[in-house]
């Protein structure tokens, strides 16, 4: 039997390496594990962690295709993080002139969340514990 122990990363692709490097590190806060570039691919690679958890790959290509994301579109939904207080959280989006959704609550669980997207159109989560 397959015994998965746990999700390793996420590897985004961004279609301005700079803007979104800026986003995930100094919006969202992502520590920098290591940085590259390969020079035969014209190609950064960005490796991020999450409290000394290395958690994504941002990368960059000279012209990667556009995604389909809306309304539900094939593929990843979204990318969620988990927080201790929603509010808090998406007031320090929204100081950093990232626009948020309203506050909902999921009809399953109880919890609160609200939705923003990264550079590119990305659909990411803020998600209560």
């Amino acid at each position: 039997m397959l015994q998965l122990e746990k999700v390793h990363h996420i590897a985004i692709i961004c279609s301005d390496y700079a803007r979104s490097k800026a986003f995930y590190t100094e919006v969202l806060g992502l520590a920098i594990v290591r940085e590259v570039y390969r020079a035969e691919r014209d190609s950064y690679k960005l490796d991020l962690a999450l409290q000394g958890q290395y958690v994504i790959e941002l990368f960059s290509f000279p012209t990667p295709p556009p995604r389909p994301s809306r309304p539900e579109a094939l593929g990843l939904r979204h990318l969620a993080f988990a927080v201790q207080d929603i509010e808090a959280a998406k007031a320090a989006l929204t100081a950093k002139g990232v626009p948020c959704e309203e506050i909902r609550v999921d009809e399953f669980t109880g919890k609160r969340f609200t939705f923003f997207q990264d550079p590119d159109g990305l659909p990411l989560e803020l998600y209560q514990q």
